[in-house]
């Protein structure tokens, strides 16, 4: 079973509807109990890091989440949810994330040319880098969707996959046991499905 942590933040329902989609059970929950007893965890997320940082550290959920994954549950995190696992964002001042991968988010205006729209929203080409569990159902330029303003920099060494928008920009990471999607695998149609069953079948 999936423990969806739910701190206020992200798109429970359709994550929780894309795991029933591929037959999966996913539990959204803000009981520590059941994220403890989940077979694994993810860690939704849409918005501001500061304010939803603040909510992760108010609900108490931070911990457990930094608990589980140091314990080697394998740990999944999607879009803000995947910055949030960062040591730090740059988001409107400087926020300290739950330090579970090295590097930090930093805003796309900094590298995208001028003309480039902010937030890049839309469907961009996954670019496949290091070998990971999660990818082994996908190709190579397969399409996802993405809706963000800040990425995922100084982390080369945990680099599977980026994509393209006026520079190459981090699309996802992995360490150990800990994942992240700068996209929204559930918002992905098919490619999307694969990897959310990889998540629960591969890793």
């Amino acid at each position: 079973m999936v423990a969806i942590v739910n701190y206020g933040v992200g798109n429970l329902f359709s994550l929780q509807s894309s795991f029933a989609a591929i037959g999966q059970e996913a539990a959204v929950s803000a009981d520590p109990a059941v994220i403890r007893a989940a077979d694994k965890v993810l860690l939704p997320g849409v918005g501001a890091f500061r304010d939803a940082a603040d909510k992760l550290r108010a609900s108490g959920l931070d911990s457990v989440v930094q608990e589980e994954a140091r314990r080697g549950k394998p740990l999944l995190g999607i879009c803000l949810g995947m910055q949030l696992l960062f040591e730090k964002s740059f988001e409107y001042g400087e926020h300290q994330g739950l330090g579970l991968l090295q590097g930090a988010i930093r805003p796309i205006s900094d590298v995208i040319p001028a003309d480039y729209k902010i937030p890049h929203i839309g469907w961009n080409a996954l670019k496949l880098q290091n070998p990971c569990p999660l990818f082994g159902r996908v190709r190579d330029g397969d399409f996802v969707y993405f809706v963000h303003s800040y990425y995922a920099a100084d982390c080369l060494d945990i680099l599977t996959a980026t994509t393209e928008y006026g520079a190459e920009l981090t699309a996802a990471v992995a360490a150990g046991n800990v994942y992240g999607c700068q996209f929204h695998p559930e918002k992905s149609g098919g490619v999307g499905l694969n990897i959310l069953r990889a998540f629960c079948e591969d890793v």
